[in-house]
């Protein structure tokens, strides 16, 4: 289960959506903290970029308003391949075979979804 969260504010006039955008990325629930050094060690230590995964998906309206979520439980498909990436919120005190697992459960969701699309595609 995520938490939904409404931020509502008021931009300076020399900035815009974009800039209120990119003055939050990449979120601090897929970064850590403190999020310069946590986004070093990602780099460090991901063996692939992390693409739309933990990025966003949203939309800016002509009058400056914007709603974006988090791309979380997202697969993209390239040359006929599926390609998931699934995290688990690591923190001092994490189980490191627990936290394996939760990436393997979330994972396998993509998986199962894409199963059963096939199958019904198959169907009709």
């Amino acid at each position: 289960m995520h938490v939904a969260s409404e931020v509502r504010g008021k931009i300076r006039p020399e900035f815009d959506a974009i800039d209120a955008l990119m003055a939050g990325f990449p979120a601090g629930t897929v970064s850590g903290a403190p999020k310069i050094r946590a986004m070093e060690i990602i780099e460090e230590l991901e063996p692939d970029k992390r693409g739309i995964y933990a990025g966003a998906i949203g939309y800016i309206g002509a009058g400056g308003e914007m709603d974006t979520c988090i791309a979380l439980r997202t697969a993209i498909i390239e040359d006929n391949k599926m390609h998931i990436q699934a995290g688990a919120g690591i923190v001092y005190d994490s189980d490191p075979k627990s936290e394996f697992e939760e990436c393997q459960n979330k994972a396998s969701a993509l998986f199962r979804a894409a199963e059963d699309a096939i199958k019904l595609n198959k169907e009709n």
